[in-house]
């Protein structure tokens, strides 16, 4: 059974949240910093939108993307090829008694809020909705 990850019913515990937020911020540092030992990898920079953890924090999955939004295959290929090592490095700040296992998807999130601002802005949607257009409002 496929999970939406926007729709899982009652949503993730308080733990989950907080130890998912625990590993972006873990995952983020080893990344800006270069800790890794892939020049391939240390040249990109990563932005890691968001973490996910299983209900048992065995399995994390972290929502990244590349800056500007290029490369995107590339940095899920390289993050994937260091994920052990990545999870050592992770493992290393956290007070967790087991590493959970690391996994990478694209953070599409920008992408839908490009999507919901482009709707907004079409001059059929704000008719509709009676709401002024960006620049009325002095917002671009």
């Amino acid at each position: 059974m496929g999970k939406n990850r926007f729709h899982d019913g009652p949503g993730p515990s308080q733990r989950q949240l907080r130890v998912g937020e625990t590993i972006r911020r873990a995952l983020s540092d080893v990344l800006a910093r270069g800790d890794v030992h892939d020049s391939d990898l240390n040249r990109l920079s990563i932005t890691v939108g968001e973490v996910r953890t299983s209900p048992d924090l065995k399995i994390a999955t972290a929502y990244v993307l590349p800056l500007g939004g290029q490369g995107q295959d590339e940095v899920i290929a390289l993050l994937a090829r260091n994920k052990g090592e990545l999870r050592r490095l992770v493992a290393k700040k956290l007070a967790l008694k087991f590493a959970p296992d690391l996994r990478f998807q694209l953070d599409e999130t920008f992408d839908r809020m490009d999507e919901t601002r482009e709707m907004l802005n079409r001059e059929d949607v704000r008719r509709d909705t009676g709401a002024p257009a960006a620049g009325d409002r002095g917002l671009e």
